[in-house]
Formats: structure tokens, C-alpha cells, sequence
């Protein structure tokens, strides 16, 4: 038995000192050819270290061997030694047999560090030395995946395709085609390749994709069960969650809507567009207690989200509740937020609580800003009559009366206000 066959035995066993001892007779005393299949068969066992000892002796023998060269930096890479992998590579010539592999090495390196557009320029000078090699077409493609350039991803699918292959290293070709067509929005296009998959080999994100892909074609049913299929095999796939609820909403399933936004929540409790979702519906059930609280849950994971300010401000004023809704909406003001619409319904609330001075000092700050808005107008210009602002009512209603034209109730006031 070799010293090599030797270690291959010890690690066997789970021997591990007797490996590293055998493993350094091996790297003196082997054969060339014994000690090169103990570094293949080290690193497909998931003995990285050791064989990354093995390869750098045969490099010191054959410094000229750069297919060695490129096994060593796939080793360094994997171990984190970005630096040393990338020293390697760089002995690495275009002259040299090995210069492709090591291109796509490279290429793999520069990938994991967020260096894309090198990973891409590497890979295109690989591409275009050897434009027929499908692993290089693979790589650009997952590339392009990745980085969510689906146009550019199309291209080598589609190509790895017309020439047979349907499966590159796991991945299913036929998916990766249909799901960069609906990344860049052929859907159509997309749902052809994505109903050719078999069930039992649609992944989660390629089920998730066709639904996806159904909603987007309005055929809601079938999303709808893909989505509830999808839902049921991976309850914690919370990206399901909203779509489904809102096709149910769609459908006019409040219940089941509210129910599906419920159990998202219970899935991943720090979504916040699960809880706004959560509390449309519920306010369309006339759960308005729940709906408000539903907004403060969201709001107390992201509390600049001024979308989710206005949208409790609003439930607070259908519900009535305007102190609340002051003391809301006085603390954004205070750290100088400005969107108009909390004037408006700061405005709203005085009003409603017939502090009309401080009422009309918001209405004024929101029509600064709010002229062109219809829904303002209008409202406006009851305020200001009722506030006795004849000239700034009829100024909205006029305004107002450019857009909507035939609302007869704001002619039927300003009639009024020109006497």
C-alpha cells in the first residue's frame, strides 16, 4: 500500500493524526501520478487543507503545469484565501493550455467577492475563445441571473437549449428560460416554459414564478392554487403570503384574505407589508380596532415610513378618534416631515374638534401644496365656508370644479358663495 493509499485509509477510519502523518511521507516518497489522484480524490472528500498540501508540491515539481495552478486557486478560493487564489491565477498566461479554466476561475472568484463587472469581462473574453463550450455559456448565464439581467440570461439559456441541454449541474435550463423571460416581463413567453416543467421538479422560486406569472396574465385561479400549493409545501415561504391575500381580496374573500395575511404574520411577525395589508383588509371587514392596531405594529418597525403614517392617520380619522390622531401626526411634524397630507389631516382632526384656528392654519400650509389635488379641493372648500373664508372657498371650488365639472353639490355652493 502507498502513503497515499495509506492516508486515504486513515481518514477512513476517522484517523486523523495518522492521515496528516502518512500525507507528509506521501508528499516525499509517492509517485507523481499516486500523489496527484490523492489531491483529487482529498478535495472531493472535503479535505481542502490537505489537499492544497498535495497540489503545492506538484506545482514546485512542475511550475510550468498551470492546470495544477487552477486546482490550487479553487482550493484557495473555497478556504477564503481570495488573495492567494488570485496570486496564483495571475502566473496564469494567455499562452498557457490552462488559460480558460483559469479565466472561469476567476471569474467564479471575482462573482463571490461583488465584483461583477469583472467576473462578466472575464467570462466574455472565456466566451470568446471558446464560444461553443457550454460550461462558459452556463456561467454567463447564471451571471446574468444572478444579477438580474433576465434579457442577457435569455440569451445563453436559450442557446444551451437549441443545443440539447436541458440540465447543467442540477440546474433545470427549461426553468432558468422561463424564469429570466418573466424577469424582464415576456410572461407569455415565460408561461410556456414554465408549464413544461413536471410538479415534482418545480422548485419553490420556480413554483412561486409561475404563479407570479399566472397573476400577471390574469388567469387568477391557477396563480391562486399555485400560490396555495406553494403556501402549503413551504409554510415558511413568506414572499407568498401578500400576493395570495390580495388575490383572495381580489376575489372578494376579505375573510380568507385577512386569514392568509394572518398566518404570513404569524410566519415572519417583522413584515411590515404584511401588516399594512393586514389592515386594508381588516378595515374592510369593519375590524377598524384591528386595522389600527395592525398599523402600529408596522409602524413600530419602521417608524419614518410616512406611507404607513398617512394610511393610521386615515384610520384614526374614519374611526374618529382625532386626538389620537394629533398627537400622531404633531410628532412627525416635529421631526420635520412635510408631506403635505399630514397638514391636510392634522386639518381634518381640528376641525372635527371645532378648534378652528388651529384647523385653518393646517388647511392653509396643505393648499399651498395640495391646489391641483381634487380630493383637497373639495373638501376645502366646505372648510372654509363653514370657517367663514368665503374667498378661499370659492377659490377651491372653483379649482375643484376645473377637474370634476359635474359635481353639482360644489356648484351648488359656490352659487352660494357669489352672494
Amino acid at each position: 500500500m502507498t502513503y497515499s493509499e495509506e492516508t486515504l485509509d486513515h481518514l477512513a477510519q476517522g484517523d486523523f493524526l495518522k492521515a496528516n502523518e502518512t500525507l507528509e511521507l506521501a508528499l516525499t516518497r509517492d509517485e507523481d501520478d499516486m500523489l496527484y489522484s490523492l489531491a483529487e480524490e482529498l478535495y472531493s472528500l472535503g479535505f481542502s487543507e490537505m489537499a492544497a498540501k498535495a497540489y503545492e508540491t506538484l506545482v514546485k515539481r512542475y511550475p510550468n503545469e498551470d492546470s495544477l495552478k487552477t486546482a490550487l486557486a479553487e482550493i484557495q478560493i473555497g478556504e477564503g484565501n481570495d488573495d492567494q487564489a488570485l496570486a496564483i491565477l495571475s502566473q496564469i498566461t494567455p499562452k498557457s493550455n490552462a488559460y480558460l479554466e483559469a479565466l472561469l476561475v476567476s471569474a467564479d472568484l471575482y462573482q463571490t467577492q461583488g465584483a461583477f463587472d469583472v467576473s462578466e469581462q472575464k467570462l466574455l473574453t472565456a466566451y470568446q475563445l471558446a464560444p461553443d463550450e457550454p460550461v462558459i455559456e452556463f456561467a454567463l448565464a447564471e451571471l446574468y441571473f444572478n444579477i438580474k439581467e433576465y434579457r442577457k440570461a435569455a440569451q445563453f439559456y436559450r442557446s444551451l437549449l437549441k443545443q440539447g441541454v436541458l440540465e447543467f449541474s442540477r440546474v433545470n435550463l427549461v426553468a432558468r428560460l422561463g424564469l429570466s423571460y418573466a424577469g424582464y416581463g415576456k410572461f407569455e413567453t415565460a408561461l410556456g416554459y414554465l408549464e413544461q416543467i413536471p410538479e415534482e421538479q418545480l422548485d419553490n422560486d420556480t413554483l412561486f414564478q409561475l404563479a407570479f406569472t399566472q397573476r400577471e396574465l390574469g388567469d387568477l385561479e391557477a396563480a391562486t392554487a399555485n400560490f396555495e400549493k406553494l403556501r402549503k409545501r413551504t409554510p415558511d415561504y413568506v414572499t407568498v403570503y401578500p400576493y395570495l391575500a390580495d388575490l383572495y381580496e381580489q376575489a372578494g374573500q376579505f375573510g380568507q384574505a385577512l386569514i392568509t395575511a394572518q398566518e404570513g404574520l404569524a410566519v415572519d411577525e417583522f413584515n411590515e407589508a404584511l401588516y399594512q395589508k393586514a389592515s386594508q383588509l381588516a378595515a374592510k371587514l369593519g375590524k377598524n380596532k384591528e386595522a389600527t392596531d395592525y398599523l402600529k405594529e408596522a409602524l413600530a418597525l419602521d417608524p419614518s415610513n410616512l406611507t404607513l403614517v398617512l394610511e393610521l392617520s386615515n384610520q384614526l380619522l374614519a374611526t374618529q378618534q382625532d386626538q389620537e390622531n394629533i398627537a400622531l401626526l404633531k410628532d412627525y411634524l416635529a421631526k420635520d416631515e412635510v408631506d403635505p397630507q399630514i397638514y391636510w389631516n392634522l386639518g381634518r382632526s381640528y376641525a372635527n374638534l371645532d378648534d378652528y384656528e388651529q384647523a385653518l392654519t393646517n388647511y392653509e400650509t396643505a393648499d399651498r401644496y395640495l391646489d391641483d389635488n381634487a380630493e383637497f379641493l373639495r373638501d376645502a372648500a366646505f372648510f372654509f365656508r363653514n370657517a367663514g373664508r368665503r374667498v378661499e372657498a370659492s377659490a377651491a371650488a372653483k379649482a375643484y370644479l376645473m377637474q370634476v365639472p359635474t359635481d353639482y353639490e360644489v356648484e351648488d355652493l359656490l352659487d352660494e358663495l357669489q352672494y
